[in-house]
C-alpha cells in the first residue's frame, strides 16, 4: 500500500495507538507475575482424572479423617547412631507439642515413636491443605529444631516435605527463569543485529507479550478454567519468549529487505507485513493446534498445558504482527543504527551466492541426493539410543535436584522404620468385607503393617491375623472402625519408600488381588496416585503423538497446497526428533546418570518440537515457494534457502536459549525437557533445514508440490 495512499495522520495515529494499548495491557499484566502461586497448584491428585482410582480414594477420604491435612512425616535421628534417651525423647516430645500450636497445623499432632533400634524416633504432623507448604513447612522445621539436644537431628519428609522441596524448586521461576532467558536472547540478539535498539524492541515485543498472556491466564486460572503448576507457568515463560522472538526475528529480515527497495518506511511496513503475515499465522497456527491436541490427555497436568501455552503464543503472534511493526514504523531506519539499511532498488540483497549460506546453496546444488542420504543416515543412527530411554517414571523424591531435606529424611527413615511409614496404601472397602480386605494387606510382601481408621485417640487401630486392636495400650475392647457410606478405611505400611517403583508394584499387586476377592474395594495413596499417573501418561503418549502429526500433516497440505512435500516435511520432522531422543538417552543415561524420566517427557518433547520444528519448515519452504513461481523450484530452493537461512539460525538460536534457560530451575522434569527441545532446535537449525530439507527438495524438484499446478509445472 503505497504511502500516498494513506494520509499522514493516519500513519502517525495507528502506530501511537497501537503501541499506547500494549503499554497498557503490559502495565496491567506485569503485575501479575508475582502473583501465579495464588492460583496455581502443584497436587499431583488434582491432576488425575476423575475416574483413575486413586482420585475415587482421595475424593473419599473426607467421610473417614477430618480435613483435608497433607501429612508431614517428621523423623528425629542421632548424629553418631547412638539410641536416642528418655531426656532426648521428652525434648523431642517438648517440640512436637509446641508444634501443635502453630497456625498451619490442622489436627492432632502424634507423640513420637521410637523405633525398634532406639535409635530413631518419627512423629506426624497434619499441616493444612490451604497453608503454604513452603512457609508451614519452614516454620515447623524451625519449631521442632529450637532446643533439641545437641546430637539430635531432625528432617521434614513425607508428602508435606516433598511439596515443599517442590515449592522452593518453583520458587526461582518469577526471577531466576526470566532473567536468564532474557538476557541469553538479548546477548543473541546484540550478535545478530549489531544494534542495541533493534534488540530492546524484539525483546520489548516479547515481554508485552508475556505480560497479556500472564493476564489471561492468571484469570481464566482463577475462574477454574484452566489448572496451573510450577512446571506449566515455567513452560508458558519460555514458549512466549522464544516464539515471540522468533516471529519478531522473520518480520525484522522482511522489513529491513523492504527498506532496501523502497525509501517509504510506510510502504516498507506494509510490504514487511504482506510477507510476513502468512508464514507467522501458519507456524503460530501450527503451533496451537500441535498444543491443543493435549486437551485429549486423561491427565490435566498435560491438557491444561495445551490452552495455556496457546494462549501464549496467540498473543506471541498478536505481538509480532502489531506491536513490533508499530514501533518499527515510528523508529525507521534508526531502529537499525549503526547498520542502517539503505534505499538501493538495485541491490541484490540475500540472492547472491557469496558468505555462508551462498556456500551453502552451492554445496546444496552440487551434490543434493549424497547430501540429503548422508544426513537423513547419520540422524537414523542417532534415533537406535531410543531403545535406552527410561521414561517409565521416577521415584518423588528424585523429582528435585541437588540437595532436598525430605529425599535425606525418607533415607534416615528408611534406615529405623518401614520406608513408607507416613505415606501408606489406603483402601476402601465395602464394611461387611473388611476381614477380607484386611487379609488381602496382611498377605501382600509389600506391606509391613495393617491399620484400620477407627474411632480412637490416635484415629487408628492395628489389623492383625487375630482381629483389631488398639493401636495405643492394650485396652479391654477393640476399638470400631469409622464407617462413610457403607465402607471402611484400611491403611497399610509400605515396607518400600512411597514414592519407589517397588512401592507401584505393590500397589498393581493389591489391585490384582482385589479384583478376586473385593472386586469393589479401591486402592489409593501416594504411591497409587504415582502409578496412575504413570499409567496415564503412557496412554495419552500413545494417543496424542499420531493426532499431532496428522493435524500438522494436514495445515502443511493447506499451507503448501500439495501433498508430497508436507509429507516429506513431517518425516523429516520425525527424525529430527527420534534423533534428539535417542542423543538425550545416552546422555541421561552414560553422562548426567539422572534415574529416569517421567513418561509425558517424551510427549512434551515430541509436541514442542513437532510443533516448533515445523515452524522452520514453514519459514523456509513458504520463502521456497514464494521464490519457486518466480524462478522454478530448483532454483527457488536455492534462493529461499539464502534469504531464510540466517532468519532460522538465529531463531534457533534463540528458541534453545530459551528453553536451556528451563534448566536454572533444580526440577528433574524441566531439566530433561530443556535439553531435549534446546539440542533438538538447534540439530533442526544446523541440520535438517539447512541441508536435509533443501538437498531432499532440491533432488525431488518440481515434483516435490505434487500434485499442484507448481508441480505439473504450471505456476
Amino acid at each position: 500500500m503505497s504511502a500516498a495512499r494513506v494520509p499522514r495522520w493516519l500513519r502517525v495515529t495507528l502506530p501511537a495507538v497501537l503501541i499506547a494499548v500494549w503499554l497498557v495491557g503490559a502495565a496491567i499484566g506485569g503485575p501479575y507475575f508475582g502473583r501465579v502461586d495464588e492460583v496455581s497448584s502443584n497436587d499431583r491428585t488434582a491432576y488425575l482424572p476423575a475416574t483413575a482410582e486413586a482420585t475415587e480414594v482421595q475424593d473419599r477420604l473426607a467421610g473417614f479423617t477430618d480435613g483435608d491435612a497433607v501429612p508431614a512425616v517428621v523423623v528425629f535421628v542421632t548424629e553418631d547412631g547412638a539410641r536416642l534417651g528418655e531426656d532426648d525423647l521428652a525434648a523431642v516430645g517438648d517440640r512436637l507439642t509446641a508444634a501443635a500450636d502453630l497456625a498451619a497445623v490442622d489436627g492432632e499432632v502424634s507423640p513420637p515413636l521410637p523405633s525398634e533400634d532406639g535409635a530413631a524416633a518419627q512423629a506426624f504432623v497434619p499441616l493444612s491443605g490451604d497453608a503454604d507448604l513452603g512457609e508451614a513447612t519452614a516454620e515447623l522445621r524451625d519449631t521442632l529444631r529450637t532446643g533439641l539436644p545437641d546430637g539430635v537431628e531432625v528432617y521434614i519428609t513425607g508428602p508435606a516435605g516433598f511439596s515443599s522441596d517442590l515449592v522452593s524448586a518453583f520458587a526461582g521461576i518469577d526471577g531466576l527463569l526470566l532473567g536468564v532467558a532474557l538476557a541469553a536472547v538479548l546477548v543473541i540478539l546484540i550478535v545478530v543485529y549489531r544494534s542495541l535498539l533493534l534488540p530492546l524492541a524484539v525483546l520489548a515485543t516479547s515481554m508485552f507479550a508475556l505480560c497479556l498472556a500472564l493476564l489471561t491466564v492468571w484469570h481464566l486460572a482463577r475462574s477454574g478454567v484452566l489448572l496451573l503448576s510450577g512446571q506449566t507457568q515455567g513452560i508458558l515463560f519460555i514458549l512466549v519468549i522464544g516464539a515471540a522472538t522468533d516471529y519478531a526475528l522473520l518480520y525484522v529480515a522482511r522489513f529491513r529487505e523492504e527498506l532496501v527497495r523502497t525509501p517509504d518506511r510506510w510502504t516498507a511496513t506494509w510490504r514487511a507485513l504482506r510477507g510476513s503475515v502468512e508464514p507467522i499465522l501458519a507456524s503460530g497456527g501450527t503451533v496451537i493446534a500441535g498444543l491443543l491436541c493435549l486437551l485429549l490427555s486423561e491427565l490435566r497436568s498435560n491438557s491444561t498445558l495445551g490452552p495455556v501455552a496457546a494462549v501464549g503464543i496467540a498473543f506471541a503472534m498478536l505481538a509480532a504482527l502489531t506491536l513490533l511493526p508499530a514501533i518499527l514504523l515510528a523508529l525507521g531506519r534508526a531502529a537499525f543504527w549503526p547498520r542502517r539499511p539503505v534505499y538501493d532498488p538495485e541491490a541484490p540483497g540475500q540472492t547472491g551466492t557469496e558468505g555462508l549460506w551462498g556456500r551453502v546453496s552451492r554445496a546444496v546444488r552440487a551434490r543434493p541426493r549424497t547430501l540429503w542420504v548422508t544426513t537423513a543416515a547419520v540422524l537414523a543412527l542417532g534415533c537406535l539410543g531410543v531403545t535406552q530411554l527410561q521414561a517409565s517414571g521416577v521415584p518423588q523424591s528424585d523429582l528435585v535436584l541437588g540437595a532436598s531435606e525430605a529425599r535425606t529424611g525418607q533415607e534416615r527413615l528408611a534406615e529405623h522404620f518401614p520406608a513408607g511409614s507416613g505415606s501408606p496404601v489406603y483402601v476402601v472397602a465395602p464394611e461387611g468385607d473388611l476381614r477380607e480386605a484386611a487379609d488381602v494387606l496382611l498377605q501382600e510382601d509389600g506391606i509391613a503393617q495393617v491399620a484400620v481408621t477407627a474411632d480412637t485417640v490416635s484415629g487408628t487401630a492395628r489389623v492383625t491375623a487375630d482381629g483389631i486392636e488398639a493401636a495405643g495400650p492394650p485396652t479391654a475392647a477393640a476399638p470400631e472402625p469409622v464407617v462413610s457410606d457403607g465402607a471402611v478405611l484400611l491403611q497399610g505400611t509400605l515396607t518400600d519408600a512411597a514414592d519407589s517403583l517397588a512401592a507401584e508394584q505393590t500397589v498393581r499387586d493389591l489391585r490384582t488381588a482385589y479384583a478376586g476377592t473385593v472386586p469393589e474395594a479401591l486402592v489409593g495413596g501416594e504411591s497409587a496416585t504415582d502409578l496412575d499417573t504413570n499409567d496415564a501418561s503412557i496412554r495419552d503418549r500413545t494417543l496424542i503423538v499420531p493426532i499431532v502429526l496428522v493435524v500438522i500433516l494436514a495445515i502443511l497440505m493447506l499451507l503448501l497446497r500439495a501433498v508430497l512435500a508436507p509429507v516429506l516435511l513431517v518425516l523429516t520432522t520425525v527424525l529430527s526428533f527420534g534423533t534428539a531422543m535417542g542423543v538425550a538417552a545416552l546422555v541421561f543415561n552414560d553422562v548426567l546418570g539422572l534415574p529416569g524420566a517421567d513418561p509425558a517427557v517424551p510427549l512434551f518433547g515430541f509436541v514442542f518440537l513437532v510443533a516448533l520444528g515445523i515452524d522452520y519448515n514453514i519459514f523456509l519452504m513458504t520463502r521456497v515457494r514464494e521464490e519457486s513461481l518466480a524462478h522454478g523450484t530448483r532454483e527457488g530452493v536455492l534462493r529461499g534457502l539464502r534469504l531464510t537461512g540466517g532468519i532460522i539460525t538465529s531463531a534457533g538460536l534463540v528458541l534453545a536459549a530459551t528453553f536451556t534457560a528451563l534448566a536454572v530451575i533444580p526440577v528433574l522434569f524441566l531439566a530433561q525437557l530443556a535439553f531435549i527441545v534446546a539440542f533438538g532446535v538447534l540439530l533442526d537449525t544446523f541440520v535438517v533445514r539447512s541441508l536435509l530439507v533443501p538437498a531432499l527438495a532440491y533432488d525431488v524438484g518440481r515434483t516435490i508440490w505434487w500434485p499442484s499446478r507448481l508441480g505439473r509445472g504450471r505456476p
